[in-house]
């Protein structure tokens, strides 16, 4: 037996209108509010229950989690695991006013959570990556709509002038919170890259993911060609229109292509936070590709969030929040991942790096800011309030990560040995 919670629709959010209340719910969902009381415990956070009596072991000055449905938030939690945790949320079943505070204390422990022991059984009970996620040529044009064709104007809302569509690099260092524009900041970022890749007058430049068409616009200012590929036809529109405006339309091509069909010969490639969509599985290919199409002595500059590699190879093959909601078949590397597939299946290397991790929670930072800012135009877009929360808290959950250290975000640079 399920219960519907009125209100919600159930067609678009079955996950959240539905409180699990089968055989697994019922069985897990003690085992759950067990392991969560044992677990904040231990943390430096409290935790108010419904009947206003706190758990956690944080003092006054320490994050506050408001659970309002305590049964509700176990079954969840019971039933799915982390994804049960962030459906909770979207639920209402539990609500913080510094969300990214709450959760930035569970990333911080991420990987103690859960006791060594039924860590062993990690692979019988969380469920695995449905095999329609897989970023193969057929899969992967649907995995990327469903993020990134939700809708233009609904970016438009949140990202600055530039429409770019990852971390800035800020100015001041480290997690200093000062005023510079965004704009500016995404634009230091995008300079950089394009003078790693030593992009100029002349250079023929490969984007892989065009974004909303900033970087292409850049390298064209410079004096290059650019031919960039996306698989999103909202990002292909607009970018088009901003590249045009620009006055770069001779310059830029922008194609509604896989990366991995991409042909000819160019003297850079640049790549900004795409390598997350590939797939583990793919990693090989994705650098295959850009090894096949790099001109001799050319240069490739990529933007890529990573994770610790003992959490990578752990949850390679996990099912979470974030790819049931925000990003199907998506899957961070790890620095010595990227390292390891283009020295063993590749003639390049890496050369350099860059951590930005602090950048990237500024900037999750701003944007949250700027879409919470705007709940009457999200609306009118068309997205409700479970939207809403589950947009918030997926700016949250991935600034949480970049605070705690758990994620972070690099630009390399890769070349290959030998070239001059």
């Amino acid at each position: 037996m399920i219960r519907s919670k009125s209100g919600v629709d159930t067609d678009v959010w079955p996950g959240i209108a539905y409180v699990p209340a089968g055989t697994k719910a019922k069985v897990a969902a003690p085992v759950a509010g067990f392991l969560f009381r044992r677990a904040v415990g231990r943390l430096p956070v409290r935790v108010r229950m419904d009947d206003g009596s706190e758990i956690g072991g944080g003092d006054a000055h320490s994050p506050l989690m408001v659970i309002r449905r305590p049964a509700d938030f176990a079954a969840r939690v019971g039933q799915s695991g982390l994804i049960g945790f962030g459906e909770a949320y979207m639920a209402g079943d539990w609500d913080a006013d510094d969300l990214t505070a709450v959760l930035e204390v569970f990333a911080t422990r991420m990987a103690s959570l859960i006791p060594n022991s039924l860590q062993r059984l990690r692979s019988l009970y969380v469920p695995k990556q449905p095999r329609a996620e897989r970023n193969t040529t057929k899969n992967t044009r649907s995995n990327i709509a469903r993020h990134y064709d939700l809708s233009n104007e609904l970016f438009e809302l949140f990202l600055d002038e530039t429409m770019t569509y990852s971390a800035a690099l800020f100015a001041a260092t480290g997690t200093h919170e000062d005023n510079e524009d965004l704009a500016d900041a995404q634009r230091r970022k995008i300079d950089r890259l394009l003078d790693l890749a030593q992009v100029g007058e002349g250079s023929r430049v490969l984007e892989i993911g065009t974004g909303w068409g900033e970087l292409a616009i850049r390298a064209a200012a410079r004096g290059a060609t650019v031919r960039s590929v996306t698989l999103s036809t909202e990002q292909q529109e607009l970018a088009g229109k901003r590249i045009a405006a620009a006055g770069f339309a001779e310059r830029v091509q922008v194609d509604l292509l896989d990366y991995r069909l991409v042909d000819g010969e160019y003297d850079a490639v640049v790549s900004v936070e795409m390598i997350e969509a590939v797939g583990h599985q793919y990693w090989g290919t994705y650098f295959q590709t850009i090894d096949r199409l790099l001109a001799p002595g050319g240069r490739v500059a990529i933007q890529a969030i990573t994770m610790p590699h003992d959490r990578m190879v752990a949850t390679r093959n996990t099912y979470t929040w974030v790819h049931k909601y925000i990003f199907p078949g998506g899957f961070l590397p790890s620095i010595r991942a990227i390292e390891e597939v283009t020295e063993s299946q590749t003639s390049l290397r890496v050369r350099e790096r860059l951590s930005m991790g602090d950048h990237y929670a500024r900037t999750l930072r701003r944007w949250d800011e700027e879409f919470r800012a705007h709940p009457k135009e999200t609306a009118e877009l068309g997205f409700d309030g479970i939207f809403d929360r589950m947009w918030h808290f997926y700016l949250c959950y991935s600034e949480a990560g970049f605070r705690s250290g758990y994620l972070d975000v690099q630009q390399i640079v890769l070349d290959r040995r030998g070239d001059k």
